[in-house]
């Protein structure tokens, strides 16, 4: 079975940002929303979808999600605000 993934970013109640992938985005996003998403999320609520990208496979879902926790804040601030 073929799937799109999206990698995106959610800005917490603390300002963080955090980083997932999935397959259905409106989904994951309310999961998050409903203190049932990542640990990281529960205890930062509410969040917001602030940033997608579309990905064809998972593996390439994965590589961009790795690649951008690496960033420093600022990048990822950078990525949120001007999409790149």
């Amino acid at each position: 079975m073929n799937h799109n993934y999206y990698f995106y970013l959610l800005r917490c109640s603390d300002g963080s940002l955090y980083a997932g992938i999935c397959i259905d985005l409106e989904q994951r996003v309310a999961t998050h929303q409903n203190g049932k998403g990542a640990k990281y999320t529960r205890s930062r609520l509410p969040i917001a979808l602030v940033y997608q990208e579309h990905h064809r496979s998972k593996g390439d879902a994965l590589r961009r999600e790795a690649e951008v926790k690496k960033w420093t804040k600022q990048k990822k601030e950078r990525l949120v605000r001007d999409g790149e």
